[in-house]
């Protein structure tokens, strides 16, 4: 859920609104401006923290901190919005960090996401329009 302080340390941060982005297309100067503030709080591995998942053109890819993670199985109701049942643009639930490399997306309405880590990415795959 949160970006490792360097994988010794077991703390985190995590960055919590507006940092999931999904698959509509866009460029990386998009990317590094979220469409929403965001806030850092920091936690251990482990702990769920609030966390606003951009799902606007569906549920492919996560930022926490400052890395950048992707869905293991990315959802959309294949016209680039979330699947039905999800809000749109965004759907409120908490992230755990279960890993350095793995994260955990859950809302009160049962949904479940898990997000991987992308070794060395800079920016988000594709930035929503």
């Amino acid at each position: 859920m949160l970006r490792s302080v360097r994988r010794r340390s077991g703390v985190a941060i995590l960055t919590g609104a507006a940092m999931a982005l999904a698959a509509c297309g866009g460029t990386a100067a998009q990317a590094a401006k979220p469409p929403a503030p965001a806030r850092t709080v920091a936690a251990t591995a482990g702990s769920a923290h609030p966390y606003m998942l951009y799902t606007h053109c569906g549920i492919e890819e996560a930022r926490i901190g400052n890395r950048y993670f992707e869905a293991v199985h990315p959802l959309s109701d294949g016209r680039d919005d979330p699947p039905a049942g999800w809000g749109n643009p965004y759907q409120r639930g908490t992230m755990t960090l279960l890993s350095p490399d793995e994260a955990l997306f859950r809302d009160n309405a049962g949904h479940q996401v898990l997000f991987r880590v992308r070794p060395g990415a800079k920016s988000f795959m594709h930035v929503c329009a």
